[in-house]
């Protein structure tokens, strides 16, 4: 006969929050030193628990994602302003860039398409959970039937994830530096599509991170040449010499969901 696995010596933590909220109600049991420590959100939000809370929001999407069985996924980095139609963008220039919004649905219904072949564990889609063109990401993801991650952070103006992040896969953060982990841990390839600060952050960083040899050369797609030659004069970067001429075979332009889909097979 097998051996039936040893019970756990320890009670279960969860089991001692339950009891702890049915302790008789005495001046000792409301002192805030009574807490456990690890249910006490007054404790594990002290300045000296910052450590603590880093590896808390670094393990707990890695423990969801290893448990889904996720491997590989497709970043979507992109403007939170870009509208969904022309109607709705509140200057010219947003009016135009609607135009990505609609090949970051096309590109993520394909690329899901794809990711479905392999039961949810590669290509999955990951944006930053909010409106815009994560919304879009998020949003072709769920039209082709499949799971696609968002990472929301915790921001002044409250924003809610959108409506098409699938529920399992929705993560909270407030450090961006985290965050910015999980993007890239499991990336197969990075989409950056026209956007803002925030966009130019995800993008520098990532270019960076490749540039240094800190994170393996994947597909670096820009969404947009015309928006990115503008706002960014790459060549004179070069020319100057604070990058490489080599630098700018870091990332390709493309314009159209297949186009993008493309690169990606196209990548040596």
């Amino acid at each position: 006969m097998k051996d039936e696995p040893r019970a756990h010596p320890f009670r279960d933590s969860v089991e001692d929050v339950q009891a702890a909220d049915r302790i008789p109600d005495t001046i000792q049991t409301r002192a805030p030193a009574y807490r456990l420590a690890f249910a006490d959100a007054d404790f594990m939000t002290r300045e000296e628990l910052r450590p603590v809370r880093l590896q808390l929001e670094l393990l707990k999407p890695q423990m969801v994602m290893d448990e889904r069985g996720i491997e590989s996924t497709i970043v979507l980095f992109g403007g939170a302003r870009i509208p969904a139609t022309a109607e709705a963008g509140r200057t010219p220039a947003l009016a135009a860039l609607s135009a990505y919004y609609d090949e970051a649905r096309k590109f993520s219904r394909l690329m899901t398409e794809r990711s479905m072949e392999s039961y949810g564990r590669e290509n999955v889609i990951i944006t930053g959970g909010g409106p815009g063109v994560m919304e879009a990401g998020n949003l072709g993801a769920h039209e082709a039937g499949g799971q696609s991650i968002g990472l929301n952070i915790v921001l002044p103006h409250e924003q809610a994830p959108n409506a098409y992040v699938t529920p399992d896969l929705c993560f909270n953060f407030h450090y961006f530096a985290i965050r910015k982990m999980h993007f890239l841990m499991r990336a197969k390839a990075i989409c950056v599509f026209p956007g803002g600060f925030g966009t130019l952050d995800e993008m520098f960083e990532t270019l960076t991170l490749i540039q240094t040899k800190r994170m393996k050369p994947i597909p670096f797609l820009l969404f947009g040449r015309a928006f990115w030659d503008k706002i960014i004069n790459w060549q004179a970067l070069a020319e100057a010499g604070t990058i490489s001429p080599e630098d700018l075979e870091l990332f390709q332009y493309v314009e159209t969901a297949e186009e993008a889909v493309a690169a990606i097979d196209g990548w040596a």
